[in-house]
């Protein structure tokens, strides 16, 4: 009755020995191949890494030109276009970009992935007159306050102890609109303190179909506002008819 299993447990030994062997038998007598390729793979990945790196190199003044030139947001297409190289090369590096610089990535559906690298001068024209713009109530002038910052009047132009300064006109709110437009046009921070908001608000929004409509109600005077990508700057439109 005990040889029966003393019998089986051999043979189910010997199932489980005869692979063992064999495999033990490939590996001595090919581990010179397996070895010379494992460090084949090795050594690829080692000089592929090494051309990546090489490449990346004669990117950087591609990437760091667009994002001074697009003040931080970029797209794949963006720098493949800028480098004619395929997008996928493009994305991977910008992850590589974005994961080095904490970068902030955002998508949507018209202009898909999109990066945006902050540098101080971005952040700062972002924040330039962040705060918005309030009128100031009229106050008045002290004698006392103007002696400071003009010689003392003679009897004959003296004035009253206080005035109070006079509103400005929508005339005048015109001559100052054309005195801002000397240039034609508005930077950011003169535009979002004229429409009354953070300047962070028009730079988000400077690129948004619905912007002149949006800004035309925001301005005090009902005009429609135009953001030209090449030159950074905003100019009114003119009303048809």
């Amino acid at each position: 009755m005990s040889a029966k299993p003393i019998e089986g447990n051999g043979k189910a030994f010997l199932v489980l020995l005869l692979p063992i062997s064999f495999l033990i038998i490939f590996l001595v007598t090919t581990w010179r191949i397996l070895l010379a390729v494992i460090l084949l793979v090795i050594g690829f990945k080692v000089w592929q890494e090494y051309q990546w790196q090489q490449w990346t190199v004669r990117v950087n003044p591609i990437f760091h030109q667009l994002v001074r030139e697009n003040q931080g947001r970029l797209t794949p297409m963006d720098l493949a276009i800028r480098g004619n190289f395929p997008g996928t090369t493009a994305k991977r590096y910008l992850d590589g970009k974005a994961s080095e610089f904490g970068a902030s990535v955002l998508n949507s559906e018209d202009a898909g992935q999109s990066y945006y690298f902050i540098t101080a001068s971005i952040l700062g024209n972002i924040l330039d007159s962040s705060e918005p713009v309030k009128e100031l109530p009229a106050q008045p002038v002290t004698k006392t306050a103007r002696s400071l910052l003009a010689p003392p009047p003679t009897p004959e132009e003296e004035e009253p102890e206080t005035e109070s300064l006079p509103q400005p006109t929508h005339e005048q709110a015109k001559r100052s609109l054309e005195k801002q437009l000397v240039f034609g046009s508005l930077i950011q921070s003169e535009l979002a303190k004229r429409l009354n908001v953070y300047s962070s608000t028009v730079y988000k929004r400077r690129n948004d179909p619905e912007f002149p409509e949006w800004s035309r109600s925001k301005d005090p005077d009902g005009i429609a506002w135009s953001y030209l990508e090449k030159t950074k700057e905003f100019f009114p439109l003119e009303e048809e008819g």
